[in-house]
C-alpha cells in the first residue's frame, strides 16, 4: 500500500495521540480536555490561525499554501465525539471516564486530521488554503449543523468540504464511496397510547393499551413492505416499548413507542412520516386508544456531490488502489450531511480491518489505518490546490 513515508515515521506518534484521545471520551459538546489536546497540538505543529469554541467546542485552523494565492478554500473535517457506553475492550489505554467511550472511532478520525495536519503545515506543497474542521456533537447532537448555523462556510471561504469514517467491514487501509446518498436521513418518534386502565382479570372493563401497541408496531412493517417502493429503502424500528405498569396482572393505562425511521430518498422520508401518523392513529383507533405522536426530523441524507467523489477516490486511488467506488448506502446517520449541503463535497469509509462493529462495547480503532488516513487528506488537497509550475 503506496503510503507517504511521512506518515509511517509518524505513525506511531499519532497512534499515541489517538489512544490518549481515547482515554478521555467526552460526549456531543462538553469536550473540554479533547478540545484543549487537538489545540494544543495543532500550535506545536506551528498553526497559529486556530479558532476555538465555535458550536461550543469545536475549532477551525486554517494552513496556507506556498503558492501564489489561487483563491480556492478545501475543507478537511473530523469529529471528536464519543458515546454513552460503558467500555469492554480490556486495552490499557481503555476510557478513563466511567460510562463514556470511543465506540465508533471519532478518536481515530481526530487524530488522523491532526496527523495530516501536521505534515500539510509542514510542507505546504498546495496553492490555496486548507481549512481544518474538528466538530464536537456528532453523536445525535447535530455538531455540523451548529457550526455551520454559525457561519462555518462563510467565514471561512470553504469551496468544498470533505471527511473520513473508518468501517470494519473492510479491509484496514482500502476505501469505499459512493455518488449521491452514502448514509441516510434520521428520524425519530416518540408514540404514547392512552387507553383505560385496569385489572388483567377483567380485561372487558379495561382498553388494552399493550394491544394496541402490539398492533402498531407490526403494521408499521407495513411502510417497507407495503408502501415504499421495493427498489427504495425504508428501515421502520420500534425500539423502545414501556408502559406505566410494571405489575403482573393490571392493564396499563398508557403505553411509549419509541424508535427510528432511515430513509434515502427526500420523497421516501416524506411518505414515511405521513404513512407512520396515519398507521398509528387510525390502528390504536381501532382498538379505543388515542394516540399521541411526536416525529422529529434528524440528521439528512449524506449526499456524495458527483466531481468530488471522484475527487475523493482519485485520492484514495493513489494510496489504496482499487476504490470501491460503488459501495452500497449505509442505513446509519451522519451529520456531516450539513456541510455537504451547504458546499459540494465527499464522505469516503476507510477500512478498519475488522473486529467488533461501531457503537459495541468492545469496538476499538484500529490504528493500522491511520497512515492510510492522513496519506488521503494529504493526497486530497494537493490534487484540489495543486501547485503552477
Amino acid at each position: 500500500m503506496p503510503i507517504r513515508n511521512s506518515f509511517a515515521e509518524r505513525h506511531a506518534d499519532i497512534t499515541a495521540w489517538r489512544r490518549h484521545l481515547h482515554t478521555i471520551p467526552e460526549l456531543q459538546f462538553d469536550l473540554p480536555k479533547t478540545s484543549a489536546f487537538v489545540a494544543e497540538k495543532l500550535r506545536s505543529f506551528g498553526i497559529t490561525d486556530i479558532t476555538t469554541g465555535i458550536a461550543e467546542t469545536g475549532i477551525v485552523a486554517v494552513i496556507e499554501g506556498r503558492g501564489n494565492g489561487s483563491g480556492r478554500t478545501i475543507g478537511l473535517r473530523a469529529d471528536m465525539d464519543a458515546l454513552p457506553i460503558h467500555e469492554a475492550t480490556g486495552v490499557d489505554y481503555a476510557s478513563t471516564h466511567p460510562g463514556k467511550m470511543h465506540a465508533c472511532g471519532h478518536d481515530g478520525h481526530t487524530a488522523i486530521l491532526l496527523g495530516a495536519a501536521q505534515y500539510l503545515n509542514e510542507t505546504r506543497n498546495f496553492d490555496g488554503r486548507v481549512v481544518l474542521i474538528f466538530q464536537p456533537a456528532e453523536e445525535g447532537g447535530g455538531g455540523g449543523k451548529v457550526m455551520c448555523d454559525e457561519g462555518l462556510m462563510e467565514r471561512w471561504g470553504i469551496d468544498e468540504v470533505y471527511g473520513l469514517h473508518n468501517a470494519p467491514e473492510y479491509p484496514v487501509g482500502e476505501f469505499a464511496i459512493r455518488e449521491g446518498a452514502l448514509l441516510a436521513a434520521v428520524d425519530f418518534f416518540d408514540i404514547v397510547l392512552t387507553g383505560k386502565g385496569g385489572h388483567a382479570a377483567a380485561p372487558h372493563e379495561a382498553i388494552d393499551t399493550n394491544l394496541a401497541a402490539a398492533h402498531v408496531v407490526v403494521a408499521l412493517q407495513s411502510i417497507a413492505s407495503r408502501n415504499v417502493d421495493p427498489l427504495k429503502q425504508v428501515v421502520v424500528s420500534t425500539c423502545v416499548i414501556r408502559s406505566d405498569n410494571d405489575a403482573h396482572n393490571v392493564i396499563p393505562q398508557t403505553v411509549l413507542l419509541r424508535g427510528t425511521v432511515r430513509t434515502l430518498d427526500t420523497g421516501v422520508r416524506d411518505l414515511a412520516e405521513n404513512r407512520l401518523t396515519e398507521i398509528v392513529t387510525h390502528t390504536a383507533r381501532a382498538y379505543g386508544c388515542s394516540a399521541d405522536i411526536q416525529y422529529d426530523r434528524g440528521y439528512p441524507v449524506t449526499m456524495n456531490h458527483a466531481a468530488e467523489t471522484v475527487h475523493a477516490a482519485d485520492a484514495a486511488d493513489a494510496i489504496s488502489p482499487g476504490v470501491d467506488r460503488n459501495t452500497s448506502p449505509i442505513m446509519a446517520g451522519e451529520d456531516f450531511s450539513y456541510m455537504l449541503e451547504e458546499r459540494p463535497g465527499a464522505y469516503i469509509m476507510l477500512g478498519n480491518g475488522g473486529g467488533a462493529m461501531v457503537h459495541h462495547p468492545q469496538y476499538n480503532f484500529n490504528d493500522d489505518a491511520i497512515p492510510a488516513g492522513c496519506s488521503w487528506f494529504a493526497e486530497l488537497v494537493e490534487r484540489r490546490l495543486p501547485l503552477k509550475g
